[in-house]
């Protein structure tokens, strides 16, 4: 931008001395100045038009890249929740299956306790009705 500036700076600035400092009728230095005027507004013009486009050509490289980039984030991530998922699946899987095993062995225990406390009783009976 400084030197867009400075071109245009120069540009106006040595022609308008250029045309002031020239021996030549009023007219003529008019004449001059006003096509001195126009050819620096072409100037002028066709380098904003030049900027224009190297800036659109810029956003839509950077639009481009921006877009790659959280396409391939996006994959990298699903992949990585689905791989995480899968995981959390088996895990819970171990986990109800160790839980199952745990729940039969209380059981286990439980149908014995029931069958000692049976056993027991039945052994106080008989050795109140004994004595």
């Amino acid at each position: 931008m400084k030197n867009l500036s400075g071109v245009l700076l120069g540009t106006v600035v040595g022609a308008l001395a250029g045309i002031l400092f020239a021996p030549d009728k009023g007219e003529n230095t008019r004449n001059k100045l006003k096509n001195e005027a126009l050819s620096a507004k072409d100037k002028i013009s066709e380098t904003a038009s030049e900027y224009s486009e190297k800036i659109s050509a810029t956003a839509s490289d950077l639009k481009d890249k921006v877009s790659s980039t959280y396409s391939a984030k996006k994959e990298t991530f699903d992949a990585q929740l689905e791989d995480v998922m899968s995981n959390v699946s088996y895990k819970a899987d171990d986990v109800i299956t160790t839980l199952e095993k745990k729940l039969s062995e209380l059981k286990e225990k439980n149908r014995k306790l029931q069958k000692d406390v049976v056993s027991e009783t039945k052994n106080a009976k008989g050795k109140i009705q004994n004595a």
